[in-house]
């Protein structure tokens, strides 16, 4: 049974307004609402046909041993890869079909319904709990399973009467794998860790799962009955997560995954706002998790990649300017715009939400503005990341923990662009693999501290686990200062490491160290650029020059980016400069980077 739950958001607003759902429960025209189609840009429309063709020539096996090779090898590719490849063509022939009405993508559709109805388990392997199969008879939701039922779901609404034409009893078995796969699990398992009853720390998975359950409800014929209670325990799981997240919003998982966190919460308020006239934006924190993409973001494409984050992250600019939208802020609207210009184009890159894609489809996201140039203070003082934006060189710093979701052992990095690109930068997020969220996951180079923008001491870097945590944290207009001796384990010997980084149109790093024992010390700094040293205590890197105390010890190694997913970012190499001190107990250093 479900735990009492305290009265928060959703809570309070069941509590107020009791729901009911209108005759409409999705704004999405069906197939054969042919005006809505129809008025789509014909560029738009013979997008939707090219990636309808993809389905033509038919859809991938999904072997047993390609899900067994994640306990085999760690491989999580071999089976995902055909597991969104089937997704991927269902939903192009599904939308071609809607574009062109013509019956010639139908069968493929038809196809791609039986391939996926047909598969033993909709999660994928790697969420499969160390398994080598999935168990046919104990069906669990994760997110692929909750976004495999809404995509279903979805095809079988929009091509409603022209399945049930040519199909009808697919329809039937779509509608009975969706009931035993999903619908009914989530009415009578109280055991999935992220409906917040058995685990605390919820993530994305939360509104991830919920958005998707949520449209599932919505499009799948049912009593009002059923439906309201499936919408009101949703609901309560939503609170939960809302009671886990930081006041300022914040997202300690990256931008990237304000996507399928902030970005999944908006489609659930979209969803129940649609369905039943909820409107929760006016909340505080509703409104500051909205607003994160735009306190991340840097210029162009580039946003802070603290995490498993992507410094050049594949955003949904429409969910962007919709949250703008209904929360009257202007500046974030406007930021999706500009995003969206240029990311409507089909075939899409990755296997989106059939939500996500038909909303980008019919929502009018105005042609774009400049955006202004100005100097920026962010504060978001409860996940702990600080930026400063002066005469065109921004900083960012983090603080937090080391046992954040997504977590990299980064307390007290940073990153530094000049004039809108890249030149200190945390190397973010790789293809993830059975190391990624295991008991191996500080093996991995792009997680270790060693990598990031700290110093090493006495050879040691920072450790994983909350007690490795920012301390004394304070932030003014200029720059923040915080206590980091906690971040690294006993070994390192430090008693005291304050860390203090301003930007006056100039950025100085200032950090002072007391050890209990003489030890040496190895600043790292992880470059875009290949540096040249050009006098002593000076290099030059692109466009900015690092200063430094001459005595201290250079060297700099090419550090190739080999990752197909760090690539999309940074292609070619980073380059990773050291510079060392000599032992000592107490270490006083000051680097200023300045425009050269």
């Amino acid at each position: 049974m479900e735990d009492k739950h305290t009265t928060s958001l959703f809570e309070t607003y069941l509590a107020c307004h009791p729901l009911r759902l209108h005759a409409e429960r999705t704004p999405f025209p069906r197939a054969r609402s042919r005006a809505a189609w129809e008025a789509l840009p014909p560029d738009t429309r013979k997008g939707l046909l090219r990636w309808g063709k993809e389905a033509l020539s038919g859809y991938p096996a999904r072997p047993a041993t390609a899900f067994l090779a994640f306990t085999r090898t760690g491989s999580r590719l071999a089976d995902e890869e055909p597991y969104f490849r089937r997704r991927r063509l269902l939903m192009g022939a599904v939308l071609a079909e809607c574009a062109e009405h013509e019956g010639r993508y139908l069968d493929a559709v038809i196809d791609g319904l039986w391939c996926i109805c047909e598969e033993t388990s909709w999660i994928i392997s790697a969420h499969n709990g160390g398994q080598p199969l999935p168990d046919p008879c104990r069906p669990d939701i994760d997110l692929f399973a909750a976004q495999t039922a809404a995509t279903v779901a979805y095809s079988l609404y929009l091509l409603e009467d022209e399945l049930n034409a040519a199909a009808a009893t697919l329809v039937c078995r779509a509608r009975h794998e969706l009931d035993t796969r999903v619908i009914r699990p989530f009415f009578i398992r109280d055991d999935f860790w992220w409906m917040g009853l058995v685990r605390k720390d919820l993530n994305n998975w939360t509104p991830w799962i919920c958005s998707n359950v949520i449209d599932t409800l919505l499009l799948t014929p049912m009593d009002e009955a059923p439906a309201m209670d499936g919408l009101t325990r949703a609901m309560r799981i939503l609170d939960r997560y809302l009671a886990v997240l930081p006041a300022d919003g914040g997202c300690d998982e990256g931008v990237a995954y304000w996507n399928m966190a902030g970005g999944s919460l908006l489609d659930c308020l979209e969803s129940l706002r649609f369905a039943t006239g909820a409107d929760l934006y006016a909340d505080p924190l509703i409104r500051a998790v909205g607003a994160f993409p735009l306190k991340a973001h840097i210029a162009d494409g580039w946003f802070w990649n603290f995490a498993d984050c992507d410094a050049k992250p594949v955003l949904d600019a429409e969910r962007i300017y919709t949250y703008g939208l209904r929360t009257y802020n202007s500046a974030l609207a406007a930021l999706g715009a500009r995003l969206f210009a240029g990311s409507r184009v089909f075939p899409p890159r990755d296997t989106p939400q059939m939500n996500r894609i038909l909303q980008a489809l019919f929502t009018a996201v105005p042609a774009p503005s400049g955006a202004s140039k100005t100097e920026r203070t962010i504060s978001l003082p409860d996940l702990q990341v600080f930026a400063f934006e002066r005469g065109g060189l921004y900083a960012a710093v983090k603080g937090g923990h080391n046992a954040e979701s997504h977590n990299h052992n980064d307390v007290g990095s940073f990153l530094l662009y000049l004039d809108g690109e890249p030149a200190v930068v945390d190397a973010g997020n790789m293809v993830y693999t059975a190391k990624t969220f295991g008991p191996d996951r500080y093996t991995l180079w792009n997680t270790r501290s060693r990598n990031h923008n700290l110093p090493l001491i006495g050879g040691c870097e920072q450790y994983a686990g909350a007690q490795a945590r920012a301390a004394g944290v304070t932030a003014g207009e200029n720059g923040v200062t915080m206590e980091l001796a906690a971040a690294w384990p006993p070994e390192a010997c430090v008693r005291s490491f304050r860390r203090t980084l301003t930007n006056d149109g100039a950025v100085t790093l200032s950090d002072t160290l007391a050890l209990d024992s003489p030890q040496e010390v190895r600043w790292v700094f992880l470059l875009r650029q290949k540096p040249a040293q050009t006098e002593a205590g000076a290099l030059q890197t692109g466009r900015l020059t690092l200063r430094f105390d001459p005595a201290l010890c250079y060297a700099c190694e090419e550090v190739p980016v080999t990752d197909a997913r760090m690539a999309r970012s940074f292609p070619g190499s980073l380059w990773r400069v050291t510079l060392t001190a000599a032992p000592a107990a107490e270490h006083r250093s000051v680097f200023r980077f300045s425009r050269s």
